[in-house]
């Protein structure tokens, strides 16, 4: 209880304990009662430190994986020695491995910003995995099941809950918000928890990856340089999956970034058979080298020249942007040229009374009516608000046991964002200059229209525009969405990726020189 809240209290008491009745002072002794319970509980809600430890097991390529998980919280110091805020975090410790020496260790990120790290947890690379089907939609009852295709046989992994997002809190409240967001506060503090969290386990010799979906890959990147340089703690490897522009390519939607998305458009046009028979009797694999020669070498110049290009090139060029998108040719024309994305999520279908996802564009939503410019939801993210809430909430109150009042934010408040001065992509670059040993994959679904692939190979190329690190950088592309390892044969084939990407990224005994 506060101290002046008990003092009034006991003050009251005093003073009336002649004329009050024995009602009434029973009355205000239980009003002590209950404010001091709420008040303990409300304590320890948020704790700036908790660990719950248990221990379980997992199959993995037919492979018994014993491992000991800690889910709790742990402080963000402030300047001052005192916790500002408290981050919550799942850590999983394979249990039969002596030597962490040689131990790989994954700190794994979601994005928004303002979104917690529940979907790679239990949606990817974790031994738990939520009831979804094959393709990855919600079923009954909810919960969670074994994930066979986890890397926890291959790496320790902690999942990190930034400011505001799970169950972690600001605690100071006289803080200034601006301590933790934005794109650079947001990885100042959090290299500062991660140099506290490897220092508290022992960690400073393994092996170490960051791993980032989505925004995260932006605080990843960021944080692969901040660390080196800040720090003096060295990484493996960093793992992109389904990467923004980090500050290469402008999240706002220009003529460019609305160009590099032209791939994905023949891909879920593809998929929902809305290009012309020639097309689509191809296999997608046939369909995208084509799309993306073209996207580049004549696509892009002719949307340069603007309002330069002559009537009979502007013409020619949309009849191929409409053959490959699935849009018509005179809305081509009526955009100048490029499609924005609300335009072609929610006409690709519009004759079927449909739209198609943004974060996962095999899926299919309704809106109100068919005119209009945008859809009315996204619904591939209700789907998977759907399935992954009662999942989460499920898997760390009652399985891991992690005991608290507080709502779980799957998003959490963390507006506004400062997004000025992003230079990640270039910050990871510089990171694998100094770092001979750094390897970076990318992992993006061909279905994905919040983060398309082919702006993600844009990325790439243009963030090491010497090719000195080309043979360090990996992409990898699956046939699904934002979240690609929601599709069973996705999950399977991308985290056997990442093992394989952790494997080959490790050293034995080699200098690290050029």
């Amino acid at each position: 209880m506060n101290m002046n809240m008990f003092k009034t209290l006991l003050f009251r008491i005093s003073e009336n304990r002649n004329s009050t009745s024995k009602k009434g002072l029973s009355s205000l002794l239980v009003a002590i009662l209950f404010v001091t319970i709420t008040a303990d509980a409300q304590y320890r809600q948020v704790e700036p430190e908790s660990a719950v430890v248990s221990n379980d097991h997992v199959t993995i390529n037919g492979e018994r994986i014993p491992y000991e998980v800690t889910a709790g919280t742990q402080p963000v110091w402030g300047e001052d020695g005192n916790p500002i805020a408290s981050l919550f975090y799942v850590y999983y410790r394979r249990s039969d491995v002596s030597d962490i020496s040689t131990r790989p260790l994954v700190f794994s990120f979601n994005g928004g910003p303002g979104s917690a790290s529940v979907w790679m947890h239990i949606g990817y690379t974790g031994p738990r995995f939520l009831a979804i089907d094959d393709e990855g939609y919600p079923v009954q009852p909810y919960g969670v099941i074994e994930n066979n295709h986890s890397i926890l046989d291959v790496a320790d992994i902690v999942y990190v809950d930034p400011v505001n997002t799970g169950f972690s809190r600001i605690l100071d409240d006289e803080v200034n918000r601006n301590t933790f967001f934005g794109v650079n506060a947001d990885i100042a503090y959090l290299a500062e928890w991660i140099d506290n969290f490897v220092s508290r386990n022992n960690r400073w010799t393994s092996p170490k990856y960051l791993k980032g979906e989505s925004y995260g890959t932006t605080r990843v990147a960021g944080l692969a340089r901040r660390l080196q340089s800040a720090h003096w703690m060295f990484f493996n490897g960093v793992i992109l999956v389904s990467p923004t522009g980090m500050g290469l390519e402008p999240p706002a939607m220009t003529p460019r970034s609305q160009i590099l998305k032209l791939p994905y458009y023949a891909a879920t046009a593809w998929y929902h058979d809305a290009l012309d028979e020639e097309l689509q009797s191809l296999d997608l694999y046939d369909i995208l080298p084509e799309v993306e020669k073209f996207t580049i070498e004549e696509y892009l110049p002719a949307v340069a020249r603007g309002g330069s290009l002559d009537a009979q090139k502007r013409d020619e060029i949309a009849e191929i942007v409409a053959k490959y998108s699935g849009i018509g040719k005179q809305d081509i024309l009526d955009h100048n040229l490029t499609i924005p994305t609300s335009f072609f999520w929610k006409d690709l279908l519009r004759d079927q009374g449909l739209t198609v996802g943004r974060l996962d564009s095999r899926y299919r939503g309704i809106d109100r009516q068919d005119a209009g410019g945008s859809y009315d939801h996204d619904p591939a993210l209700t789907s998977w608000n759907h399935s992954f809430t009662p999942a989460i909430n499920h898997y760390l109150r009652e399985v891991l046991g992690y005991e608290t009042d507080l709502k779980y934010n799957i998003f959490g408040p963390v507006r506004p964002w400062d997004n000025s001065n992003d230079t990640t992509a270039d910050d990871l670059r510089r990171a694998m200059g100094e770092n001979p040993f750094m390897h970076v994959m990318v992992q993006s679904g061909y279905y994905d229209g919040a983060t398309d692939y082919f702006s993600a190979k844009y990325v790439m190329w243009n963030m090491d525009r010497s090719g000195k690190v080309q043979d360090r950088l990996r992409f990898e592309g699956y046939r699904s969405g934002h979240m690609m390892y929601l599709r069973q044969e996705d999950l399977a084939t991308s985290n056997e990726h990442i093992r394989d990407f952790i494997r080959n990224s490790l050293t034995n005994g080699e200098s690290a020189r050029y």
